[in-house]
């Protein structure tokens, strides 16, 4: 008797990549794509009608993202597999990607050469990880370790602080930053300065320039 194939849809908002994946994949007999979706709304509907083994999503998709689809599948506890396809390579994504149990993230310039080995993967009840997001996320620990150790002040920041911080490193003005955290200008005031003696900045706008430089670290 005949193993069934593996099911799987693919969601991906640029056609010639789409096609170009579901290509490499369907060299492979044991797979079976079932659907195609150029965004996340219709990705979620065949989901539910399709019922796939696997689900691959791109993590910027119009209607809903990837993560959006992924959080609509958990939360009616749908029995589909996620593979998130990104561009980036950005910790915050790749944490609420982890936070919500995808099984692999893929970044979309390697996709097509590491789909097979991540498909192989999660059909196994494995998870897969490209590796370039896992070499620049050790880089970037590194980094910011790195940073910390140049910069001890950096863990003797409120909570308050970090925000304005983060903030400053958007090129927001005290203005801005008071009206989107919903304080004070002088207490937003108060923060810079905190943050400049802590971290032992001195000079006119050195707290900018070491926030936008650091904005990836910080």
């Amino acid at each position: 008797m005949s193993k069934d194939k593996i099911k799987i849809i693919v969601a991906d908002d640029h056609p010639i990549f789409r096609s170009g994946l579901v290509t490499a994949i369907g060299r492979c007999a044991e797979y079976e794509i079932a659907g195609e979706s150029e965004n996340g709304k219709d990705a979620l509907g065949l989901i539910k009608s399709l019922k796939p083994d696997i689900a691959i999503l791109d993590i910027n998709m119009p209607g809903m993202n990837g993560l959006e689809v992924t959080k609509a599948v958990n939360k009616e506890k749908l029995p589909v597999k996620i593979i998130i396809l990104t561009m980036y390579k950005d910790e915050d994504y790749f944490s609420e990607a982890i936070n919500l149990n995808v099984c692999a993230y893929v970044l979309k310039d390697a996709a097509t050469n590491e789909i097979i080995k991540c498909l192989e993967e999660v059909s196994e009840g494995e998870y897969f990880f490209s590796t370039g997001v896992l070499n620049y996320l050790v880089k970037r620990k590194t980094k910011k370790s790195s940073l910390e150790k140049e910069n001890p002040g950096l863990k003797d920041l409120t909570a308050a602080e970090k925000q304005v911080l983060l903030k400053v490193a958007e090129n927001k003005t005290s203005r801005e930053i008071a009206e989107e955290l919903f304080i004070s200008h002088r207490t937003v005031q108060n923060h810079r300065n905190n943050i400049c003696t802590k971290l032992n900045l001195k000079g006119y706008n050195k707290l900018l320039q070491f926030a936008i430089f650091n904005k990836n670290l910080l």
